[in-house]
């Protein structure tokens, strides 16, 4: 059908394409249309001849499609309601059907307004080409005039024979749909009962089974007989069902055989350490389950019964269970606990097989309900069993895992012992398929843990470490997250209720008129979080990285102000595309925040002018590292945020100190131009000395020191400062580091007193004569 779609497609855009412009003149413009129309009428001959070849293709696909949807549909309403596997079975069959016509659908109109529209584009031409006056023609134009008409009326009698086709066409494709449209439609009825007998009524209480127990078996024994009873022209016939479990059990006994000899006896000496060979049954169960899989995939892709397609796909998701468990094993679980840790695991993989097994044989209803409740309450006491003798030696992830199975059994078996069995059923696969996930998703993360521990994931830049972190902590954590519904998604698809599933998860639970949520909608809320995290935190990374490079003094400072405005950036794109997936309208949410904004303005006054001011600082004013002095109180900035900044004084102190105040006590910047601040250093002689020599002495002293703290390119210079009581006073000024001030003029106060002693320059110091009368 797409082939013979496609053809019509081509022809319709080639008609597009066989056209005229304006030329020299008339009889020009005739012998050029006379081309384009020859040209486009051979190679429409050739698409007709194909045409009608693809015609009979689809023709016979049509009738497959009827003579598939009458088969579905005998199938369907002659099954039982007492039958569920049966029912489901058959109602999947007829909706899939549905589903998959539904997803070929053709836009036929598109087609039939395009051919209508090129009809009568040649119905013009040709009209055209009739009222032409061929008096004012030469020879030649018309000759060509006549041909162009002949070839002009073929090819649209030509369109009019596709269109009519077409037409034939959309009439047996209406019927075809409008029947299956009827199945789909019947079939959702029966889902809906289905979901009824399951999840709201139930049945009998195995109590009431039990005193009526002689009719139950004999109602049971009659149904078995009648619907197992073999039946040589049919593929389900019970001879079919069990030679295949037949052949299953002579697999299983083969394969674990020949693993176990190639583990024995072909697996080299080196590998057969002691952990291994403490393993190696595990091994074995592993690989055999994993040759079982490959062997159902291969007879799932060759086979052409029904019953085998049906069976083969319900065993691989059992296989796939199975695996799953036990490879986690072998990769989580040390050798001496790993049989400990098998055995918690295996009444649940037993009732799985079961539950798979009831499927695969189509099982009535009666049988389930008077086997499956015993035989479920035997697998909790196993559980509870497995778990006293075994709990102690298993990690602790298996324990908890252990003890949510046996909450399951537990549940499952009051529900089954109240008449809810199937729902039973669909608890214990959801808890099944659910394990299997986890344990996938747990297998995965420990083994991204302990590569990012072998090739030191931590150390490294983020450049190499992208892919690392994006599986670690985007897709790892989405597969957890969808996890969940896959989960419930096999689990209904047990009694092919899959539609019905998805149903339910786009079905909003929440659906007001701003607001609508679904299962579906919160998952992908939840997903995008961990996906934009995961930019957040790459682009920080790569952000530190470009400042650290470019100036690592201002580093700090910038990263803080670019983090938060990449983070209102990313986490608002974030917030946006969950209020489209949520609905939320955009004047609602205006609406609920108007009434805020004013009394959230006021309160947030002092809060928006420490975030200003904290801007300002960050944008140059200040960095990390820098010596400043509010207050009289020197110390070095140590953080730098939106609402404050923190300092840590020379005697030890962490001071807060909020953005605004820094502005308003006039703080002092002392390493914002070169980190040296200007010291004065007092001394002073007695009167008498020779200032002149004195500042020269001095002065060349201190200049000598080469003091580590010093600014080298400014030299100390000294001044006369007052004529005191005692002597002279002078002043040295001093460039000194702002922190180390106190060290540096201590060293050259002690410079200055060795020069002066040295050289027999008197230092005065207050003294006064007593006279006595």
């Amino acid at each position: 059908m797409k082939k013979i779609l496609l053809l019509f497609i081509i022809l319709v855009c080639v008609t597009d394409a066989h056209a005229v412009l304006k030329e020299k003149d008339l009889p020009q413009t005739l012998q050029i249309l006379r081309t384009e129309l020859t040209t486009f009428h051979r190679e429409m001959s050739q698409m007709l001849e194909i045409n009608k070849k693809q015609s009979e293709r689809v023709r016979d696909q049509l009738m497959n499609t009827m003579k598939q949807s009458n088969q579905n549909s005998l199938m369907l309403y002659s099954q039982k309601q007492e039958y569920v596997f049966d029912l489901t079975y058959a109602c999947h069959e007829a909706t899939e059907q549905y589903h998959a016509f539904q997803r070929q659908k053709t836009p036929f109109k598109i087609f039939l307004n395009k051919a209508d529209s090129e009809i009568a584009r040649y119905d013009s031409l040709i009209s055209s080409l009739k009222a032409m006056p061929v008096q004012t023609l030469d020879e030649r134009a018309k000759i060509d005039r006549s041909v162009c008409l002949t070839l002009a009326t073929n090819i649209r009698n030509s369109l009019q024979e596709n269109r009519s086709t077409m037409q034939d066409y959309i009439r047996y494709y209406n019927m075809t749909e409008q029947r299956l449209s009827y199945l789909n439609d019947y079939a959702q009825k029966r889902y809906n009962d289905i979901q009824t007998s399951i999840f709201k009524n139930g049945g009998d209480s195995y109590f009431n089974i039990l005193k009526d127990w002689g009719r139950q078996w004999q109602m049971m024994s009659k149904t078995v007989a009648k619907k197992y009873k073999p039946n040589a022209y049919s593929q389900w016939d019970s001879r079919w069902i069990f030679g295949l479990f037949i052949t299953i059990i002579i697999y299983a006994i083969i394969a674990s055989l020949l693993n176990f000899s190639i583990i024995r006896y072909i697996v080299p000496k080196r590998f057969r350490t002691e952990e291994f060979m403490k393993k190696r049954t595990c091994i074995t169960l592993a690989t055999t389950t994993i040759t079982f899989a490959i062997i159902l995939g291969i007879a799932l892709a060759l086979a052409k019964q029904n019953f085998i397609i049906m069976a083969s796909n319900l065993l691989v998701n059992f296989a796939w269970l199975m695996g799953v468990i036990l490879i986690s094993l072998l990769l989580r679980v040390k050798g001496d606990q790993i049989k400990s840790a098998f055995r918690i695991y295996t009444p649940l993989m037993a009732i799985s097989f079961l539950v798979i097994a009831f499927r695969i044989i189509l099982i009535p209803n009666e049988l389930v309900n008077m086997l499956f409740p015993p035989v479920l309450f035997l697998c909790t006491i196993w559980q509870w069993s497995v778990i006293a003798r075994h709990n102690q030696n298993i990690p602790r992830s298996d324990i908890f895992y252990s003890y949510v199975s046996l909450i399951v059994f537990i549940a499952s078996v009051i529900s089954s012992w109240s008449g809810y069995t199937l729902m039973a059923v669909q608890m214990l696969i959801w808890w099944t398929m659910q394990l299997t996930c986890i344990l996938t998703i747990t297998c995965a993360l420990q083994y991204m843990k302990l590569y990012g521990i072998k090739h030191k994931m931590a150390d490294k830049p983020i450049t190499k470490t992208w892919a690392y972190d994006l599986f670690y902590q985007v897709l790892l954590p989405v597969a957890g997250v969808v996890s969940v519904m896959i989960s419930i998604y096999w689990a209904a698809d047990v009694f092919n209720l899959s539609d019905l599933c998805w149903k339910i998860f786009n079905t909003n639970f929440v659906n007001l008129k701003n607001l609508k949520l679904s299962i579906v909608s919160l998952a992908i809320v939840v997903s995008l979080w961990f996906f934009f995290a995961y930019i957040s935190k790459t682009i920080l990374q790569l952000m530190r990285m470009h400042y650290q490079i470019a100036d690592p003094t201002t580093a700090a400072s910038k990263e803080v102000m670019g983090r938060n405005v990449i983070q209102v950036i990313i986490w608002g794109t974030w917030f946006l595309i969950t209020m489209g997936i949520l609905n939320i309208s955009l004047a609602w949410l205006m609406v609920v925040t108007g009434g805020l904004s004013t009394g959230i303005g006021f309160a947030s006054k002092d809060i928006i002018e420490n975030i200003y001011y904290g801007i300002t600082l960050m944008a140059g004013r200040i960095k990390v590292g820098d010596w400043i002095q509010v207050d009289g109180t020197m110390g070095k900035v140590t953080k730098i945020s939106y609402t404050s900044t923190v300092v840590e004084s020379l005697y030890g102190e962490v001071i807060t100190f909020q953005n605004s105040q820094l502005f308003t006590k006039n703080y002092k910047n002392l390493t914002r131009n070169h980190g040296y601040v200007l010291a004065v250093v007092h001394y002073g002689v007695a009167y008498g000395s020779n200032l002149q020599q004195v500042i020269e002495l001095v002065d060349g002293a201190v200049n000598q020191m080469k003091h580590k703290w010093m600014d080298k390119s400014k030299k100390a210079k000294s001044v006369i400062g007052e004529l005191a009581d005692s002597g002279i006073n002078l002043k040295m000024f001093v460039w000194a580091d702002a922190p180390k001030q106190s060290y540096v003029i201590s060293d050259v106060l002690n410079t200055i007193y060795d020069t002066l002693n040295k050289n027999g320059i008197e230092i005065p110091f207050p003294q006064q004569d007593v006279h006595i009368k």
